[in-house]
């Protein structure tokens, strides 16, 4: 599966599963590394750097800015093999 068609389902799941949340997709030429996605619901938010596969490439400011992020709020990388983990803790951060 494409990065994108999984990306394009896991926003879809994200407003199943949140109804109400804000998912939007963040401008990779805005600040090249920043999280895929930007998830807002109610006072709290996360960020989700969105992976085909947990082995795809990395860029060392992507670890950068979700571990940055992570401190700040949730953010996470999230592929299909970690998908119901990171939506699972997502969903106990935005209980919280």
């Amino acid at each position: 599966m494409l990065e994108s068609q999984f990306q394009s389902k896991l926003i879809k799941e994200i407003k199943d599963r949140f109804p109400g949340c804000i998912v939007m997709k963040t401008d990779a030429d805005y600040i090249q590394g920043m999280p895929d996605l930007l998830v807002l619901h109610g006072s709290k938010w996360a960020s989700l750097e969105c992976k085909r596969t947990s082995k795809a490439h990395r860029q060392p400011n992507q670890e950068f800015y979700v571990s940055k992020m992570d401190e700040m709020s949730f953010s996470r990388f999230i592929s299909p093999e970690n998908k119901e983990d990171v939506l699972h803790e997502l969903e106990q951060t935005f209980k919280s």
